[in-house]
């Protein structure tokens, strides 16, 4: 009797420490911000529904998902300057097809591009260009810039783990270098992404609010993220993006700014913005 009572003891403690081993393993829908090990708004199940004044924000988390899918700028270098002009820009992109269409229950929603995944390249927190190819030309002014690329769903939502994203500070033409740099890319920034342009019919009925982090996660009594939709106030504390619903037609306003947990502005050049976007039913 005793070999079999060890046999059923040994295959006990091998079935628990494997089950110990497959709870530890971290989840396949990794949003990570830079600098971070983990953001949880990428695993999470979607939130509750806010609303105020008529509009209403739904954070969702349910896309599909890229957590192999990473980007690398190859041209132009950080800190390197460039002729004046078209500036060309180089990606190395693995894990992620470029122009596919993403699926999902959100690309028949919202806003989709017709042209399928893509990449977006963000120069000083001006709105983004998208861009379907892993090389392209881009006019930016002399200067010092800080650019931002990451990967996008077709429907314009961004990839948030940490290798799907750049950062980084070019200088274009050969003025004098500025005395210091725009930005601290160490530092926790906060970068607009959506909306943007025009929402018209099927389109303006479910409008996506998506931003992008870097150095910084968001939590509840921690760094959150004040969104003001035409004058409405709403705290986001997670990094996902959210639907907005009930936007009247016409001119609409959405201001972000990444605060701390006392609800000031953390510093940065780009941590509050404001842009304006149409809706035309």
């Amino acid at each position: 009797m005793k070999r079999p009572i060890w046999l059923l003891c040994s295959t006990t403690l091998t079935l628990a420490l494997l089950a110990s081993c497959e709870t530890s393993k971290p989840a396949t829908d990794v949003s990570a911000g830079a600098g971070s090990a983990t953001q949880a708004a990428g695993t999470a199940s979607s939130g509750e529904s806010m609303e105020s004044n008529g509009i209403r924000l739904t954070p969702f988390t349910d896309s599909p998902k890229f957590p192999e899918a990473q980007l690398q700028m190859r041209n132009p270098i950080a800190g390197a300057t460039v002729p004046t002009g078209e500036v060309p820009f180089d990606y190395l992109i693995s894990n992620f097809q470029l122009t596919k269409m993403s699926g999902g229950p959100h690309m028949a929603m919202m806003a989709n591009s017709a042209k399928g995944q893509h990449i977006h390249n963000i120069v000083d927190n001006e709105p983004y260009t998208a861009h379907y190819e892993t090389r392209f030309s881009k006019a930016i002014p002399d200067g010092q810039h800080v650019i931002l690329s990451f990967l996008s769903r077709s429907y314009h939502e961004s990839l948030k783990h940490r290798g799907a994203y750049d950062l980084r500070i070019v200088n274009v033409g050969n003025g004098a270098p500025a005395a210091s740099p725009i930005i601290d890319v160490k530092a926790p920034n906060l970068f607009y992404s959506r909306p943007k342009d025009t929402y018209a019919g099927a389109d303006a009925k479910r409008i996506m609010l998506d931003f992008y982090l870097v150095n910084t996660t968001l939590e509840p009594g921690g760094n959150r993220v004040r969104a003001t939709i035409n004058g409405t106030e709403f705290m986001l504390d997670r990094w996902v993006p959210y639907q907005m619903e009930g936007l009247p037609a016409g001119e609409n306003t959405v201001k972000l700014e990444l605060i701390d947990g006392s609800g000031t502005l953390i510093p940065g050049a780009y941590n509050s913005v404001t842009r304006k976007f149409t809706v035309t039913p």
